[in-house]
């Protein structure tokens, strides 16, 4: 897999539920596809410094001419030098390089785990409000459901007294009717005990 840089900058990791951040077994895997593509092309550049520090020496020049054998070692003996310095500071290069991505991945994972972190707090302050806005209105519902039933017991109770003064109300009248029946019956009594039986005619 030919890797570039754009591939590190647009790579999307999976997201990982119940857990802050990637998968990071994918991001392992990743990152190790990165430093083997990394140390190719650092190698393939150590080996072009080589050849252009040797060519620069001559030393791609000297099978042309073998016969002159004196010069050549002469030649080729100081040469090795400079090849040697134009190698030593490719390892800083690689360093450099190499502290380049991991600075790179670094802040790719750091920027994936705080959008993550964001993404979890607004869920968390999503599900906070939700469950405020639920609680409000169960609140208001059970209020509204109280005086309702405040009502209704206001009118029971006002429905009883008034069926109360009704009852005592009618058995005053009951009482007083039955005591008048009462004494009209006696004084029909006392004055029929009072009338001679000549009268009755007997």
């Amino acid at each position: 897999m030919a890797l570039t840089p754009d591939d590190v900058v647009t790579k999307q990791f999976q997201h990982v539920r119940f857990k802050d951040g990637f998968d990071p077994d994918e991001v392992d895997d990743f990152l190790d596809e990165i430093v083997i593509e990394w140390r190719k092309a650092l190698e393939e550049n150590a080996e072009l410094k080589a050849k252009l520090a040797a060519y620069e020496s001559g030393e791609l020049a000297a099978p042309a001419a073998p016969v002159a054998e004196a010069p050549a070692p002469v030649v080729a003996a100081p040469e090795p030098a400079p090849v040697v310095t134009a190698e030593e500071p490719a390892p800083s290069a690689s360093a450099t390089a190499t502290a380049g991505i991991i600075e790179l991945a670094q802040r790719l994972h750091d920027e994936h785990v705080a959008e993550g972190e964001a993404k979890r707090n607004q869920l968390i302050a999503d599900a906070e409000n939700e469950v405020n806005r639920i609680r409000t209105e169960a609140e208001a519902k059970q209020r509204e459901e109280n005086a309702r039933f405040e009502r209704e017991r206001n009118a029971l109770e006002a429905r009883i007294t008034e069926l109360r003064t009704f009852e005592r109300d009618y058995r005053t009248q009951l009482r007083s009717y039955i005591e008048g029946q009462l004494r009209d019956l006696d004084e029909k009594s006392a004055s029929t005990d009072n009338t001679p039986v000549s009268a009755i005619g007997l």
